[in-house]
């Protein structure tokens, strides 16, 4: 049995891998520490509460004594460090969370699994989750982000990650400290937070909201199914050698307009077929016979936004076997079934820090009914 710390275990892609862990491994400890700022959500672990091979843990990952004090009582043997500020949207208009979180909160858990793991680090593992934004951007032409990349983080949010991957690795060379790193492509799935671009779409789109879309939608994003996610970074937790790093991408390369398309179809598909949705929400155009592509509108583009991301997982395939399973478009399928199935749950995260955020980001005409 072992003892895990999970950060950001009640976030979008933390609470999918404590739920995919515990399948895996239905008799480790796993211990969540999570400080359930606006999107974290603490009802997302519901369905293991009482387990008794399971804590929840209300705190901050910048409170090196409650970090401290947690190595000290559980004596884990694997830390997955999801805990991090990570819109960029949010990171332009304000970096101080992300510098705080992102950079500083990774020192302090590095300073705790040191102090806690320095006299036997056999059987340890700190694994660090970063994204592919610490590389740039992409020009049409190039290929995939590698491992091999030269960091060139573009906004606050990537820069505060790369320096997170850099503390890491600088405590792994340093002190010896048995680490792994992951660099994901764009996750999207279950429980996400509807401040990103597919939930925003899907949910503003059966309410009969605007979807608004950041400049052309020429924008390319690498789009990777979560729960392909967790079982890359299952399989490095695993299997993968110490002090190394591995990308997890999807291979679903699309623009985000056509993105948007495809969920206006999907949407479009259900209201056809299952009435009841049309009674449950009258204002989406399916609900009347249109099409939800009506409510696309194109806003200014934000700073510095990066025009395509792609990435290359060849190293952990060739070394590990990972695949990503989930085609984008069974993805997205999964995806608009989740969201129609779960109202109660994004209805009860849209609180009014959200609604003023997203009126700051594309207008208060946007909003209209959401609530």
């Amino acid at each position: 049995m072992s003892k895990l710390l999970i950060t950001g275990g009640a976030g979008f892609i933390g609470t999918n891998f404590v739920l995919y862990w515990r399948r895996l491994y239905p008799n480790d400890f796993i211990v969540v520490l999570d400080a359930l700022t606006y999107a974290g959500n603490r009802s997302n672990l519901d369905s293991i509460n009482g387990d008794r091979h399971f804590e929840f843990v209300l705190g901050d990952i910048c409170d090196a004594k409650l970090v401290q004090a947690l190595f000290r009582r559980h004596d884990f043997d694997r830390v997955v460090h999801f805990a991090a500020e990570s819109h960029v949207d949010r990171s332009i208009v304000s970096s101080d969370a992300f510098v705080r979180t992102n950079v500083v909160g990774t020192h302090i858990l590095l300073e705790g699994a040191l102090a806690a793991w320095k006299a036997a680090m056999v059987g340890r593992r700190f694994h660090h989750v970063s994204t592919d934004e610490v590389f740039g951007s992409l020009a049409p032409d190039e290929p995939p982000f590698s491992e091999t990349n030269r960091y060139d983080p573009k906004s606050p949010y990537a820069a505060s990650k790369a320096g997170s991957d850099f503390l890491v690795r600088s405590y792994a060379h340093t002190h010896g400290l048995p680490v792994t790193i992951t660099n994901c492509s764009n996750n999207y799935g279950p429980y996400q937070f509807p401040e990103k671009l597919i939930p925003l779409m899907i949910v503003n789109a059966i309410v009969g909201e605007k979807l608004p879309v950041y400049g052309d939608g020429g924008n390319i994003r690498d789009w990777l199914y979560v729960e392909d996610h967790c079982a890359g970074i299952a399989l490095v937790l695993e299997r993968g050698c110490l002090g190394e790093t591995y990308n997890i991408g999807g291979g679903g390369e699309m623009a985000n307009i056509d993105l948007v398309g495809l969920l206006c179809d999907e949407i479009d598909r259900r209201f056809a077929v299952n009435k009841d949705l049309a009674v449950r929400f009258p204002q989406c155009p399916a609900a009347s016979g249109g099409s939800t592509r009506e409510l696309i509108t194109f806003v200014k583009d934000r700073p510095g936004h990066d025009r395509r991301y792609a990435t290359c997982a060849d190293k952990l395939a060739r070394e590990l076997g990972f695949r990503a399973d989930t085609a984008l478009a069974d993805g997205l399928r999964r995806t608009v079934d989740w969201y129609l199935s779960n109202e109660q749950w994004w209805r009860a995260v849209q609180t009014g820090a959200y609604r003023d955020w997203i009126k700051l980001q594309y207008g208060g005409a946007l909003m209209g009914s959401i609530s």
